[in-house]
């Protein structure tokens, strides 16, 4: 490997200086951190991405220096220093610093970017922290922290690690295009308009999914790409319009192929745990966690009392039952968490954004119940509920909705509430593996279907036929051939075995309402090149941004990435979007409405 050190303006970093390298000389080169001057002692705390080291100026002044360079050296001034490492005093000696030995007698100074001192909006490294927006307005001031170059670094290792992994597997890294066609696949397209095809646009992909399945057919085998992806669409906490995502596809392969691959990738970038996927159904999912994501590192399994509540008092609880709503319940021992009034009033909060109402309760304490919805609790509902509790001690939180995805969301929301509050989850990571998704969404008031991943994943292979001729009643339940990969409560992948077949492929597109003219519009050329010998073929993305969020030990995606953009989907540093000039629109071939 190359030694690059010719051409270099440091000798050294200032972080990786230690006591064996007292008496030599070297040069520095960093930003100011923090300037002080005791009683005539001039010191300066250098800093750059490896750490910071303390310069002294006794020589420096003693041999003529001025004095009045200290007055350009504000914060973040950028300097390079000349000079011999020496020990520090005993008295001098700061434990707190990996330099804290030593510090560099400096014998030369020069100025390489003088920082205004007066318009620094803040800090990089201040003990109070700037907004978040001012942050991001000055995104190059605060990636000079600590922080976020480590996130760089875990990311960048990470990158090298994934590509090392399925390098040795065989896989080809193949590019494809940003410039593509616009086809739908659950979210909004960013649209581009081309200058030299008047009145025609391109489309950013939202994955490459056509492209890496036209490889499978061009034979290239087992293919992944890591690859920026755009959505335009609704953004939260760990989402963003354009995100990164390890993309994979493979030849001649079934689910457990691409579960095993899956499993060493996470090995690979995880490195040093052990990876072991726990298997579970999508129906599993949300039956004892109401999420096809659910976060396994604590308890608060969810429970169905439908039926029991089909014969209550509680007449919210018996007309949701009887009308084939569902009421799912949880419990909270005693020995987790006590919840106060204003908490359990505060559980409203919680379910509102889900379409809840409010959240039932009652408080169990042996035979004793009391509070809430106690009242209504009948000797033999309160024996089925203690069989579901593990403990004699504790509360019990309901909801229920005559649409089921509702208390599944409701519940859900509360459990990751509950969680978070009193810090419920173990300090790991836990891996499942999803499968046995619905192969559509059904819109019961427009009585049409949507695909739940997207157009091109297999029916099971044990609902084809259905799938091939059963009305539009006989296949909405109907269940795939695709998986997720969650940990922790997030969905870091998501994938199937793909359509291999021009005839399934036209059924699909067939049962989403698609006429023949927009099918041939949208899809033709992908149709056609299913006809000249497709392989069996599926894969997978993982989500790199949300992977490294699990890494970092970060909650929000704008610390993993590095110029992010806010929940509006702008860029406060660049100032993007913005409005385009006359000129571009007239090369354009657009108009601008004005709002």
């Amino acid at each position: 490997m190359a030694n690059l050190t010719t051409g270099l303006m440091r000798t050294h970093k200032c972080g990786d200086l230690r006591k064996s390298n007292v008496g030599h000389d070297v040069s520095l080169c960093g930003w100011v951190n923090k300037y002080r001057d005791l009683g005539g002692l001039h010191f300066i705390d250098l800093r750059d991405k490896s750490g910071l080291v303390q310069l002294s100026f006794e020589s420096w002044l003693e041999n003529g220096g001025s004095v009045d360079v200290f007055k350009s050296t504000s914060h973040e001034t950028v300097i390079k220093v000349f000079g011999s490492v020496r020990a520090r005093p005993e008295s001098a000696i700061n434990k707190d610093m990996l330099t804290g030995e030593i510090e560099l007698s400096v014998t030369d100074i020069q100025i390489l970017s003088e920082a205004n001192r007066h318009e620094l909006p803040f800090l990089p490294n201040a003990k109070n922290q700037a907004t978040e927006d001012l942050r991001l307005k000055y995104r190059y001031l605060d990636l000079r922290t600590k922080r976020l170059q480590s996130m760089l670094s875990i990311r960048s290792k990470a990158y090298q690690r994934a590509r090392d992994f399925l390098h040795n597997n065989e896989f080809v890294e193949v590019e494809t295009p940003i410039l593509y066609k616009s086809t739908p696949e659950g979210a909004r397209d960013y649209i581009v308009p081309s200058r030299v095809n008047p009145g025609k646009v391109y489309a950013l992909p939202q994955s490459p999914q056509t492209l890496k399945q036209l490889l499978m057919v061009g034979g290239t085998d087992r293919y992944f790409q890591i690859t920026k992806c755009f959505r335009d669409e609704d953004l939260r906490i760990d989402r963003q319009p354009e995100f990164t995502q390890i993309d994979i596809e493979a030849s001649f392969c079934e689910q457990d192929f691409v579960r095993e691959l899956s499993r060493g990738l996470m090995e690979s970038i995880f490195e040093g745990e052990k990876v072991s996927f726990k298997k579970m159904t999508f129906e599993e999912a949300m039956n004892t966690y109401g999420s096809d994501k659910p976060d396994t590192r604590f308890g608060l399994e969810h429970h169905n009392f439908s039926e029991i509540f089909k014969e209550s008092e509680f007449g919210l609880f018996k007309s949701i039952s009887s009308d084939g709503g569902l009421v799912k319940g949880l419990f909270l021992p005693d020995s987790l968490a006590q919840m106060a009034r204003k908490d359990l009033d505060g559980l409203t909060k919680v379910v509102e954004p889900y379409g809840g109402k409010g959240v039932a309760f009652f408080k169990v304490d042996g035979d004793k119940i009391s509070g809430g919805i106690s009242k209504f609790i009948t000797p033999e509902h309160l024996n089925v509920l203690n069989e579901r509790q593990p403990e004699p001690k504790g509360i019990w939180l309901f909801s229920a909705d005559k649409a089921h995805s509702t208390t599944h969301a409701c519940l859900d929301a509360v459990r990751r509430h509950l969680r978070d509050k009193y810090s419920l989850a173990e300090d790991r990571f836990d891996f499942l593996w999803i499968d046995e998704f619905p192969l559509f969404d059904y819109d019961e008031q427009e009585n049409r279907l949507a695909a739940m991943h997207h157009p091109f994943s297999m029916p099971s292979s044990s609902a084809l036929d259905k799938f091939m001729s059963g009305s539009l009643e006989e296949v909405k339940d109907l269940t795939a051939d695709c998986y997720d990969v969650v940990c922790n409560g997030y969905e870091i992948a998501s994938g199937s075995i793909r359509i291999h077949d021009p005839k399934v492929q036209a059924r699909m597109f067939e049962l989403l309402g698609f006429s023949e003219e927009e099918t041939q519009r949208q899809f033709g050329f992908f149709i056609e090149a299913l006809n000249y010998g497709t392989p069996p073929h599926g894969g997978i993305a993982f989500g790199m941004d949300r992977l490294m969020m699990l890494l970092a030990k970060t909650e929000n995606i704008r610390d993993v990435v590095a110029f992010p953009k806010t929940t509006s989907a702008s860029d406060l540093m660049a100032d993007a979007p913005s409005v385009p000039a006359l000129e571009q629109l007239n090369e354009l071939n657009l108009s601008w409405l004005k709002d």
